[in-house]
């Protein structure tokens, strides 16, 4: 038997599947050849030419002469920088870097082996091995690798292997960002600024001289960097004077460790954290919560735990978790998920050192006790009549973080009236000079439409801020639940608060919240008694004002109008999450009103019916149906496995990986924000198009949350359901619903097509506006 081919050195060692650091490392790859003109690493050149277009029916079929795996998997000696102009040139005819099934090109592709030293080829065929091809082909480039051998395996890995592996090995690292000296140019980069400048700027707290001193520091250090601290007032959050910022926006500094700087002294380092990605280069409050889930099923405890530590941090410095981290988002919050969040950290800690890790925990309880109080059952986000907590932050003029159009259709009218351009109208109603009552309305509800996280939705548009809403009061009762429980199973039932601020009356009523006297949180330890009847309270009112038992459903309610607002939200199933619903509700929610949301991809954020008609005067909002997003099929399945109905939150996992799945095999590998669920595609018709789309060649981090889902879904699915998702098997076929054929005829109890190409392409289309 002939000896093996020389190989470069540590090929044989490396495993296939290894990540890109690992498994370009090294030289370039040149095999033993009698000459250097055979060995066609002078540039692409395989045996075979690709067959382009009209000829590809001509490819010559395989011969018994060509190369074939027998021993060992069949590897490819490539040219990086000319294999990567014919793929992009054979394949990518839309010119957008990715390879995708919307692509008119051959989909085939001859590969120079490597046992063959470049002569013999072997074809590469299919979408999926084309665009996994070029994301090798960048990973190579990124190591500066100019020639290597690659393994088909690469190329034909299991796609639910593959994207999980990516997610857990290289995403998170790339959403990983640190606010101190070495981590400030990344992260003060803001694509929502729409101020023209770009040097960038910080806000450090009142109260952290120390903190004050180490940015001017890194500013007189690194001069290039032009960076601009400033020292924000010991309220930051007053409406006026974040107005006042809107001109000179900049990131907020968070929380930082004190460590050796390495010369015998001390400085400070910066936490690490994930942000969204795309867009959101900043950390936000529920996009954490979610990623937090993500990062504990891939073992990053201490990454989810830093996040954490600045949630406690903005609420000591910034009065509450912030929408996101920057000074346009001083008065907002958004949905409150802490407790949960700190509560499934503290289970995964190492337990050696107990009583840091209860040190830890109490931090964590103490910042959700004090946000709870001031910020959720405080005025004007309660009302004291119902007793139901509202999205109702405050905030003057137009929220700044928006394009520079999105409000134009609102503000024609007001600008015309006063004989002026929108643009002139926005700054005199922006600093007071023009007063307009009822735009003020418009974006009080607004804003409270953006600190509810469903920006935007018809469900909440021009009357968020007036709505109990279902999420709401389904968190806050776990919150309730999980501030009771950490006391009096972690605290023995006794815990001191250290800050010092008010605390809300209860039970809530006009009378109580109309006396200005309020009690202090340091004149008494908390016991868990008065957190479950807070909770007990909450779930009454729930009953209440918020579940319809002729409709098996649970409604936001208006404390306004004092009338159930009958938009059907899928966020309804959020109190099995929160465990707020009794057993004969939760029977009634899965088997009266799951199937209004259920569609091919998963859950719809609402139903079409309550969504009404969409019309060029009445576009599509991005959290109404037909789109899915990640925090609504996480709560739903963690909630329906809560109270024992496993096979339906598996169902439903199922169909939103498959999804992911199929888009992820179809589409370069791109993993988006949100996807239609019905057309089962990311390529979406909404006010704010999708994130996490736009990468050139190789995705680079996914989308935070969308990371998540996938990561957490799988700890759904059996092996058998693993294996068929990977097969991108659609759920009808695997549920037993239709057969193959009808699917590939688009005959399917959900209105779709089952060919990628033809549901791709449909949604390219914009909706019919009948």
């Amino acid at each position: 038997m002939a000896p093996a081919p020389n190989r470069p050195a540590g090929d044989n060692e490396r495993p296939v599947n290894a990540e890109a650091a690992a498994y370009y490392a090294g030289g370039d790859a040149y095999l033993r050849s009698r000459t250097y003109s055979s060995s066609q690493l002078h540039g692409y050149n395989p045996k075979r030419p690709p067959a382009f277009h009209e000829d590809s029916h001509m490819r010559a079929r395989r011969m018994s002469h060509d190369e074939k795996s027998v021993s060992s998997p069949r590897r490819f000696l490539i040219d990086v920088e000319e294999t990567i102009r014919v793929v992009l040139e054979q394949e990518d005819t839309d010119g957008d870097f990715q390879i995708s099934v919307t692509d008119a090109g051959p989909k085939l592709m001859a590969l120079g082996t490597a046992t063959s030293n470049g002569f013999k080829s072997f074809d590469i065929r299919g979408t999926y091995m084309l665009s996994n091809l070029l994301q090798e082909l960048a990973l190579a480039r990124d190591h500066n690798r100019k020639r290597i051998v690659l393994d088909e395996a690469r190329l034909t890995e299991n796609p639910v292997d593959r994207l999980s592996r990516m997610i857990k090995n290289s995403f998170w690292h790339s959403l990983t960002r640190r606010i101190d000296g070495d981590g400030l140019e990344i992260i003060t980069a803001d694509p929502k600024n729409r101020t023209g400048r770009v040097n960038p700027r910080i806000y450090i707290p009142h109260g952290e001289p120390a903190m004050a001193e180490y940015y001017r520091k890194v500013a007189k250090e690194k001069p290039h960097m032009n960076l601009d601290v400033q020292v924000l007032p010991e309220k930051p959050d007053d409406p006026a004077f974040v107005k006042s910022l809107n001109s000179k926006p900049g990131i907020l500094a968070l929380a930082m460790n004190e460590v050796d700087d390495g010369n015998g002294g001390r400085t400070l380092k910066g936490i690490p954290f994930i942000v969204p990605g795309a867009r959101f280069n900043e950390l936000y409050n529920w996009d954490s919560y979610f990623i937090t889930l993500g990062l504990l099923v891939d073992g990053q405890v201490a990454m989810a735990k830093g996040m954490v530590e600045h949630f406690i941090f903005e609420i000591r410095h910034y009065g509450k978790i912030l929408n996101g981290s920057r000074s346009y988002y001083l008065c907002r919050t958004q949905p409150p998920f802490l407790t949960d969040m700190a509560l499934q950290i503290y289970n995964q800690l190492d337990r050696s050192d107990m009583e840091s890790n209860r040190q830890w925990l109490k931090q964590a309880i103490q910042a959700a006790i004090k946000e709870y109080h001031t910020v959720w059952v405080a005025e004007p986000r309660m009302d004291p009549k119902t007793g139901l907590s509202r999205f109702r932050p405050d905030g003057l003029g137009i929220p700044p973080e928006t394009e520079a159009t999105h409000f134009t259709h609102i503000l024609e009218p007001y600008a015309a009236k006063h004989g002026l351009s929108v643009l002139e109208f926005s700054e005199k109603y922006n600093d007071g000079t023009l007063s307009e009552p009822q735009l003020d309305e418009y974006f009080l509800h607004d804003r409270a439409v953006r600190e509810s996280g469903h920006d935007t939705s018809y469900r909440l548009e021009k009357r968020c801020a007036n709505l109990g809403t279902i999420d709401l009061q389904a968190l806050l009762y776990k919150y309730e639940v999980d501030i009771g429980t950490a006391i009096r199973e972690v605290f023995d039932d006794e815990l001191e608060i250290e800050e010092d601020f008010p605390l809300a009356p209860f039970p809530p009523s006009v009378e109580s919240y109309g006396n200005p006297h309020r009690e202090s949180s340091t004149k008494r330890k908390q016991s868990s008694n008065e957190w479950f009847a807070r909770a007990e309270f909450r779930k009454q009112i729930i009953d209440k004002y918020l579940w319809n038992e002729s409709k098996n459903l649970y409604f936001d309610y208006d404390t306004v109008t004092e009338k159930q607002s009958l938009y059907e939200s899928v966020t309804a199933f959020w109190s099995l999450w929160a465990g707020c619903a009794s057993e004969e509700q939760c029977w009634k929610l899965v088997s009266k009103s799951l199937n209004k949301f259920e569609v091919l991809g998963g859950l719809v954020s609402g139903t079409e019916e309550s969504r009404g008609k969409i019309s060029l005067d009445r576009p599509n909002r991005q959290w109404d149906y037909p789109y899915a997003w990640p925090p609504h099929q996480i709560m739903a399945w963690v909630g329906l496995e809560r109270y024992g109905y496993l096979e339906d939150g598996q169902r439903l996992a199922y169909r939103f990986l498959y999804m992911m799945t199929t888009a992820f095999v179809d589409f370069n590998g791109v993993v988006p924000e949100k996807f239609d669920a019905v057309k089962l595609s990311h390529l979406v018709d909404a006010e704010y198009g999708n994130q996490g789309v736009d990468f050139k060649m190789v995705p680079r981090e996914g989308f935070g949350w969308m990371n998540s889902a996938y990561q957490v879904g799988l700890s759904f699915l059996t092996s058998h359901m693993r294996r068929a998702v990977a097969a991108c098997t659609s759920p009808e076929v695997f549920f037993g619903s239709v057969s193959q054929s009808d699917v590939a005829a688009g005959q399917t109890a959900f209105p779709t097509s089952g060919d990628p190409l033809g549901l791709a392409m449909e949604s390219m289309d914009l909706y019919s506006s009948s």
